[in-house]
């Protein structure tokens, strides 16, 4: 029997949706999958609350993008707010709880942290039985994406896996497999015919624009500069959904035909892979797509927060340069095109960034993993929000907050996340010992008894109570410091 797929996202923008629907046909395609759906988890909810979410963030973000970045940083704390739903987003989300209940999957897969975090809780609340993977959209991690329970991490880069480990996550539970995208950027393309359909050339280095989906009104100043460029070039400017800026910017270079305006368009995939320099904000999304079709970056206008973060991600690598000005845009594009070895070098380094097959990696290893979710006590949460507040890894934790992690005897995964002073209490369920490699077995029956005195500890028996899961009982061992499993 096949696997019941159910991918999440949220249309806020449009990057996590992207991933989402790359992540689809990757399930789609493979032969061990019975059923695969995707739900946004805006749709369905109230006008208020889309607007909330979705129509506040971008209203933030052209007025105080400096709020938007203090916002971030607020919220970049692990467990900053806890591993709990509001009654806000619970109350919006009621029609989404239904849905993903009435579709009973066997495998959650979420784009955006907000189903993350309510299938987090459906799960919590035994509500649903299934294993649960987040996608990160964005190359740096953010601490609203961490739950109290959860199978696997996907993320974009090593540095990144490196942070959770250091946090205290188990190594086996993060997986770098990039941010997914359409596997055809990877592949060649002809450009001849690609730039032949707008009236361009091959032979004139060609600039893709992008106003991004919901059009951005920088591109008017930019294409501006474009036009006074000393380097022969031509370019494509996309203007998203935005009509008015499409109507203006069609306006400003009306009778030059090297300039071709376009709405929002279908054919992003071909016209990365054609175009010689992006120039635009750097998404998570738009950044994996223009690493995986090989195609150097000119940034423009990172939000504060995960903008600016995956723009010094992007610098770093050499892929990228970005313009503090928006009125130096042209010059840095004319400083590049006239020196066609830096472009070169920028485009294999993206090349060699690029993961254009991430979205099938991740169906492939949430497919075969045979790993049951992973429970974080809120002792150990509180320890991680502790830790996290003062910059110390894990591997600096002293004491009864140090974290431990329970493995599961039978897979020799991680079970549970737990700190020094709850491993005591573990033993005094178990009856046991723990103590040099030793092993303890918790029954279910076991939990039931001990639920009845008021001596054990009500929130570990719970954790234990999950950790078994429908299983008659569970095999815990703890996991020696620096043992990490592959």
């Amino acid at each position: 029997m096949g696997s019941r797929v159910l991918v999440l996202s949220a249309s806020i923008g449009s990057g996590h949706v992207m991933a989402a629907a790359a992540l689809v046909t990757a399930f789609a395609a493979r032969s061990d999958v019975d059923e695969v759906a995707s739900i946004d988890a805006l749709q369905g909810s109230s006008e208020v609350f889309r607007a909330f979410y979705d129509d506040a963030y971008f209203a933030l973000v052209k007025a105080t993008p400096w709020l938007v970045g203090w916002g971030y940083d607020a919220n970049d704390v692990p467990f900053k707010l806890g591993s709990s739903v509001s009654l806000w987003d619970r109350i919006n989300t009621s029609a989404l709880v239904r849905e993903i209940l009435d579709f009973a999957p066997t495998v959650v897969v979420c784009t955006h942290f907000l189903p993350l975090r309510l299938v987090a809780l459906l799960l919590t609340r035994g509500g649903i039985t299934c294993s649960l993977s987040a996608v990160t959209t964005d190359y740096d991690f953010q601490g609203l994406w961490l739950t109290g329970v959860f199978t696997r991490y996907f993320v974009a880069r090593e540095e990144t896996k490196d942070y959770l480990v250091a946090m205290g996550l188990p190594e086996e539970r993060v997986t770098v497999s990039g941010i997914p995208v359409r596997p055809e950027l990877g592949q060649p393309v002809d450009r001849g015919a690609v730039l032949g359909r707008y009236g361009l050339t091959a032979d004139v280095p060609t600039l893709l624009i992008s106003a991004g989906a919901a059009g951005g009104a920088y591109v008017t100043s930019i294409v501006n500069q474009v036009k006074r460029l000393r380097s022969p070039v031509q370019a494509v400017i996309v203007c998203g959904r935005n009509e008015a800026l499409r109507a203006r910017i069609s306006a400003q270079v009306e009778g030059l035909d090297h300039l071709v305006v376009l709405g929002y368009t279908d054919d992003m995939t071909d016209l990365m892979r054609s175009a010689t320099l992006f120039v635009g904000k750097p998404g998570g999304l738009s950044s994996s797509e223009c690493m995986a079709a090989g195609l150097p970056m000119v940034l423009v206008s990172p939000i504060p927060g995960q903008e600016v973060r995956n723009s010094d991600f992007l610098l770093e690598e050499g892929v990228a340069v970005r313009c503090n000005y928006e009125t130096t845009v042209g010059a840095k594009i004319d400083r590049l095109l006239a020196d066609p070895a830096t472009v070169a070098a920028m485009a294999e380094a993206a090349r060699r960034l690029g993961r254009p097959r991430a979205a099938e990696q991740v169906a492939a290893d949430v497919l075969a993993d045979p790993a049951r979710p992973l429970w974080i006590s809120r002792a150990a949460q509180k320890s991680i929000l502790r830790s996290s507040e003062a910059g110390r890894a894990r591997a600096d934790l002293q004491g009864p907050k140090r974290l431990v992690t329970l493995d599961d005897v039978l897979t020799g995964s991680a079970a549970a996340l737990v700190v020094a002073s709850q491993v005591g209490k573990v033993e005094g369920v178990a009856e046991a010992s723990l103590a040099r490699g030793g092993r303890v077995f918790i029954t279910r029956n076991r939990l039931s008894r001990l639920r009845r005195h008021r001596r054990h500890d009500p929130e570990l028996l719970l954790l234990l109570r999950r950790v078994i899961g429908d299983r008659p009982d569970v095999g815990l061992a703890i996991r020696p410091e620096g043992r990490e499993v592959s």
